[in-house]
């Protein structure tokens, strides 16, 4: 019998954190997240990292594991989540995979196998610096000439999947298109109840416009520079994050601060719009939950009536 996973996917500020604990608790459960930024330690304001007060003492994994320096890529995070699945389930109790990246949650869902691609970083580092020294618009046209179904799919300012589609396609000389439609045939490797919130989308930007403005006052500007301060050069693919990079211009004088406020807060809605037409396109099987107008703990009355039929109960 397949183990069981449960997966809460969504975009940003549609109630994911606060509803996955109290799912966690309602059902003995412990939560991983899913999360390409949230890994970061010192990155906490930015990246909406969950409060440990906000826990209520479940246990968080894949939460401040690794150095802003640290290469972090989606064979490392399918790697270590199925790693803390297993030992989730050693512990009777039962794997809640969180977040807002797709493509990471698909890897561990799937099982996909990244060992072909993940030996040597040399290429990673070019790729890198064309992105620094020649632009995002130039990386994304080198990925467009290759693979033209991935350029589509990918957002130039996504430089992580940009580089990631082009590293696979030098490495293996397959198009990362035709792999992932490949690696989407498979059979699942657990026994997965997978939700997706969503809202109305004035709401959601809303709540987005809101989330960023309480960033601002909680102090996102002195994150940015502490980092700065500790050595991270903002030409580290963690600094190229939405609300990091931005507030490193204003600090820089290119940027006024409320033209860097203007730009995180639309770019974040861009990146939530990106995120549900993925989950839409990509979430096979999944269980859509409209939040709108639903509080956190209506939201767990939702999982409820799924995980239920699933378990047989």
């Amino acid at each position: 019998m397949k183990k069981q996973l449960i997966v809460i996917a969504g975009p940003t500020a549609c109630g994911k954190t606060a509803s996955s604990v109290l799912l966690a608790k309602k059902i003995n459960g412990e939560i991983i997240s899913a999360d390409s930024m949230q890994v970061y330690k010192y990155m906490d304001i930015g990246t909406a990292k969950i409060k440990e007060e906000e826990t209520k003492g479940i246990k968080h994994y894949l939460i401040n594991e690794f150095y802003p320096d640290e290469d972090f890529s989606i064979a490392v995070f399918k790697e270590r989540a199925t790693k803390y699945i297993n030992e989730i389930h050693s512990k009777g109790k039962v794997p809640i995979l969180v977040g807002g990246t797709g493509f990471y949650i698909n890897s561990v869902i799937y099982n996909n196998d990244f060992t072909k691609t993940d030996k040597d970083d040399t290429y990673r580092k070019e790729l890198e610096n064309i992105a620094i020294h020649k632009g995002n618009d130039f990386l994304h046209n080198m990925l467009k000439e290759i693979d033209k179904k991935s350029a589509e799919d990918i957002h130039k300012n996504n430089v992580k999947k940009v580089i990631r589609a082009l590293e696979y396609y030098k490495l293996t000389g397959e198009k990362i298109s035709i792999h992932n439609e490949r690696e989407k045939q498979k059979e699942k490797e657990y026994n997965t109840t997978f939700f997706v919130l969503n809202m109305d989308r004035k709401k959601l930007y809303d709540r987005i416009n809101l989330r960023v403005d309480i960033m601002i006052r909680d102090g996102l500007v002195d994150e940015v520079k502490n980092l700065l301060d500790k050595g991270y050069k903002k030409e580290l693919v963690s600094m190229q994050g939405i609300g990091y990079k931005e507030i490193i211009k204003y600090l820089e004088g290119e940027y006024t601060l409320d033209y860097a406020i203007e730009i995180i807060k639309r770019d974040t809605r861009h990146f939530a719009k990106r995120q549900v037409t993925w989950f839409k396109h990509q979430a096979q099987d999944s269980i859509w939950i409209d939040t709108s107008s639903f509080k956190d703990e209506e939201i767990l009355s939702e999982y409820m009536k799924d995980i239920f039929i699933n378990k047989g109960e």
